[in-house]
């Protein structure tokens, strides 16, 4: 009679299968989600990088007219708008003068990681600087 109750050919997984897959699935999370918040801080470096770069293009093109002779100082003749993080932009600068153009890019989201910022030599506190 209790064999009736109890079918010997149940189907499906133990309590013990399943905890083992969510220790493994909580040990892979461990070790990713760190790797993929660095990599998204990262890219706020990269945008700001970015910024700085086109600008220069920018500049590079606009200063290629001979007419073109003072230092423009206002970042939007050159680029508009800067990237950035939703809802803000990165700032930028223009100083110097035409022969030594110096272009500074702030990262607004202050995510920039400080040993990503360490290992580059045109980034100081959270702002890239690029001389033309």
């Amino acid at each position: 009679m209790l064999r009736k109750l109890s079918p010997s050919n149940e189907k499906g997984f133990t309590i013990i299968e399943l905890m083992v897959v969510i220790a493994i699935l909580g040990i892979l999370a461990a070790i990713a989600i760190p790797n993929f918040i660095y990599y998204r801080d990262k890219s706020f470096c990269s945008a700001a990088e970015s910024d700085g770069n086109s600008i220069a293009v920018a500049m590079s093109d606009y200063y290629g007219d001979p007419s073109h002779v003072t230092l423009e100082t206002t970042v939007a003749t050159f680029l508009n708008p800067l990237s950035g993080p939703s809802g803000n932009v990165n700032t930028a600068t223009i100083s110097g003068s035409v022969t030594a153009i110096v272009i500074t890019v702030t990262d607004i989201s202050g995510r920039c990681p400080a040993a990503y910022q360490a290992n580059q030599s045109n980034w100081a506190g959270g702002i890239f600087t690029k001389t033309m």
